[in-house]
C-alpha cells in the first residue's frame, strides 16, 4: 500500500514540475493576463465608486429637499399658532417631526457613503500605482527577455561558427600536410630518376663548369674577341742587304 502511495506522490510531484515548467515558460504571458485582469477589476471598482457617488448625491438632494420642507412647514406652523388654530399647528408639527426623522436617518447614511468613497478612492489610487509599476517592470522584463534571447542566439551562432571555423582550420591543416607530403614524394621521385639517368651528375658538372661541350660566358667572349696580327721578323739575309 505504501508503494502505491509513493507512486501517487511521485505522480503528483511530476505533475507539479510539469505545471511549474509550463508556468515558467509562459510567465510573461501570464503576467500580461494578470495585468489585464487587474485593469478589468479596477474598471469595475471605478464603476462601483461612480454608483456610490451617484447614490450619495441622490441622498443629499433628498435631505436638502426635506430641509426645505421643514423650513416651509415651520413657517406654516407659526402662522397656525398665530391664528390660534392649534389643531392645524399640531398637524404641521407632526409633519415636521416626520421630516426631521427622515433627515436623521439619511444623514448617517450619507456620512457612511462619503467614508466609503474616500476608502475606495484611496484603494483605487493605490492599485493604479501598483498596476502602473507592474506594467513598467513587465516592460523591462520583456526587453531583458528579448535582449537575452538575442544574446543567446548570437552566442549559439558564435559557438557554431567557432566550431565550423575550428573544423575548417583542421581541414586546411590536413590539406597542407597532404600537399607537403605529395610535394616531397614528387621531389624524391625526381631525385631518384636523375640518379638513374645520370642527370644529377651532369648538373653537378654543369655547376662546376666542366661539363663537356659547355662553354661559359667568358669562353664565348674570348672566342668572339678580335685576334692580334702575327709579328713579322725581317730576314736580312734573304733580301741581300749589306752587313758591316
Amino acid at each position: 500500500m505504501s508503494i502505491w502511495r509513493k507512486l501517487f506522490t511521485l505522480g503528483r510531484a511530476g505533475a507539479h514540475e510539469a505545471t511549474s515548467a509550463v508556468v515558467d515558460a509562459n510567465a510573461i504571458r501570464i503576467l500580461d493576463q494578470e495585468i489585464r485582469d487587474a485593469d478589468t477589476a479596477q474598471a469595475k471598482a471605478r464603476d462601483n465608486l461612480a454608483t456610490l457617488v451617484a447614490r450619495r448625491r441622490i441622498q443629499e438632494n433628498d435631505v436638502k429637499s426635506l430641509r426645505e420642507q421643514v423650513a416651509k412647514y415651520e413657517n406654516s406652523a407659526r402662522a397656525a399658532v398665530t391664528k390660534g388654530d392649534m389643531d392645524l399647528a399640531r398637524q404641521v408639527a407632526q409633519r415636521i417631526a416626520d421630516l426631521e426623522s427622515d433627515i436623521a436617518l439619511k444623514e448617517p447614511q450619507i456620512a457612511g457613503m462619503r467614508e466609503a468613497e474616500d476608502q475606495l478612492h484611496t484603494a483605487i489610487a493605490a492599485t493604479d500605482r501598483r498596476i502602473d509599476t507592474l506594467k513598467r517592470e513587465v516592460e523591462v522584463v520583456k526587453v531583458n527577455e528579448s535582449v537575452q534571447r538575442a544574446q543567446a542566439a548570437v552566442t549559439a551562432r558564435g559557438a557554431g561558427a567557432g566550431a565550423s571555423l575550428g573544423s575548417a582550420a583542421d581541414s586546411l591543416a590536413r590539406i597542407k600536410e597532404r600537399q607537403m607530403v605529395r610535394g616531397e614524394k614528387i621531389k624524391a621521385a625526381g631525385e631518384l630518376e636523375d640518379r638513374r639517368t645520370g642527370a644529377d651528375l651532369d648538373e653537378k658538372l654543369r655547376v662546376a663548369g666542366i661539363l663537356p661541350g659547355q662553354s661559359s660566358a667568358d669562353d664565348i667572349l674570348a672566342r668572339l674577341a678580335p685576334q692580334p696580327a702575327p709579328l713579322q721578323i725581317e730576314d736580312k739575309a734573304a733580301d741581300g742587304s749589306k752587313t758591316e
